[in-house]
């Protein structure tokens, strides 16, 4: 690689400069400090682990997401996290061991090997939040709330949610006694609500006509939400217990979202199976127009703990920290907050008068939250002198000697 293009960064791997920088930093206290107001615990996992941590779920696709490397110290091979959550799950049963829920929440890097969809970044920043040791429909409530106030706390108001439960497609797969290969080949008609062949695959099954109307409906078991719900009702009333219960659950939070009074639009999908080989409960994504991707999502996950001996009911999201500042515009907030206004203060010796007092005045500014550039002297790399780059470096205003006699060595003035 020559000097022309070592300065080229892998594909899909980017960097945040200045600006972004900041409004990713902005937006972190935000977040995080809502965690913590919720009791939630902040933990910083590693970023490298052993794959055997890192790859819990056997028919995810995480095997290929995870970048792997041999650890020169042990010759084993070693992964550079591609997902937070097995090490939420890691952490919850193993570092921490408690009896009770334990609530955890994070902020970090991942590392895709190959891009997440067309031109996606493959070192994503996630933010997210994890409830372990509690198995009700509360404590995927508190999640789901967490989550839509998290985007309201960062100014996402806007929000279509996708509401869904996989334990429904669970419940009548079971009944219907499908093996391994059927199951996968009804999954992957459903996930495309491809309607004749779902059709001619029950037909080619023989199921009892009751279960046969259920599957087949399931593809069409989409809409706005409570309706559909009612819907679902009706035409799996013969589908047990189980799905009942599911029914119950989606429901509850479905009347949740309806009277937060946020304006969230509601859309319920039972055939939505994301994450279908580790979630095993409710599944839900938080959608902004102009968006092709969620911008965050979760779902109930049951027995994530087991890879480490300690299987644990466990509910949680995760959000791209990319994709909340591009719709929170929180760059320019940072850059034009109208109450933090940048100063330049010019270079002086400290023998030279008027040096404690331009301290005194550099000092105070700093203490009440103004950005100040002290001023470096010109050199011979220099085209300009720094009073005449004080607007390319963002300044508002300057501190200068005060010419008029007034007693005060120094002025501000506005540029």
């Amino acid at each position: 690689m020559n000097q022309e293009n070592r300065w080229l960064l892998p594909a899909g791997i980017d960097e945040l400069l200045p600006e972004a920088a900041w409004a990713t930093e902005a937006l972190r206290r935000r977040v995080l400090d809502m965690f913590r107001t919720w009791g939630y615990e902040l933990v910083v996992p590693p970023m490298v682990e052993y794959v055997e941590s890192l790859l819990i779920h056997p028919g995810d696709n995480l095997d290929l997401s995870t970048l792997k490397v041999i650890d020169q110290l042990t010759g084993r091979l070693m992964g550079i996290r591609a997902d937070m959550t097995p090490q939420m799950a890691r952490i919850d049963a193993h570092s921490l061991g408690r009896a009770e829920p334990t609530r955890l929440c994070y902020l970090g890097t991942v590392l895709h090997a190959v891009p997440d969809g067309f031109a996606g970044s493959r070192a994503p920043m996630q933010v997210g939040a994890e409830l372990f040791g509690h198995a009700g429909v509360e404590s995927d409530r508190e999640i789901l709330s967490l989550m839509l106030e998290t985007l309201s706390v960062v100014g996402i108001n806007n929000v279509w949610l996708d509401l869904g439960h996989v334990g429904i497609f669970r419940a009548l797969v079971a009944q219907a006694q499908f093996d391994a290969n059927d199951e996968a080949e009804f999954f992957e008609l459903l996930q495309r609500k491809a309607m004749p062949e779902i059709r001619a695959f029950l037909a080619e099954r023989a199921l009892t006509p009751s279960l046969t109307a259920m599957l087949l409906v399931l593809a069409e078991l989409h809409g706005d939400g409570l309706e559909t719900l009612e819907r679902a009702r009706v035409v799996l009333a013969d589908a047990g217990a189980e799905v009942a219960l599911a029914l119950d659950n989606v429901s509850e939070l479905a009347r949740l979202v309806l009277s937060s009074g946020a304006g969230v639009h509601l859309h319920v999908d039972l055939a939505e199976l994301r994450g279908y080989h580790y979630h095993t409960g409710m599944v839900f994504a938080a959608y902004v127009p102009g968006h092709r991707q969620a911008i965050a999502r979760g779902g109930r996950y049951d027995g994530i703990g087991e890879a480490f001996g300690r299987a644990r009911a466990a509910t949680g999201f995760s959000a791209d920290v990319r994709a909340l500042i591009d719709l929170m515009c929180a760059a320019s907030d940072v850059a034009n907050d109208p109450q933090v206004h940048s100063y330049l203060a010019p270079v002086l010796d400290s023998h030279e008068p008027g040096y404690c007092e331009l301290m005194e005045i550099v000092r105070r500014l700093r203490v009440d939250g103004h950005r100040v550039i002290q001023a470096l002297p010109a050199d011979d790399e220099q085209d300009e002198s720094p009073g005449d780059c004080a607007q390319t470096m963002g300044c508002t205003h300057c501190i200068e000697p005060d010419m008029t006699h007034t007693g005060e060595f120094w002025k501000i003035r506005e540029i």
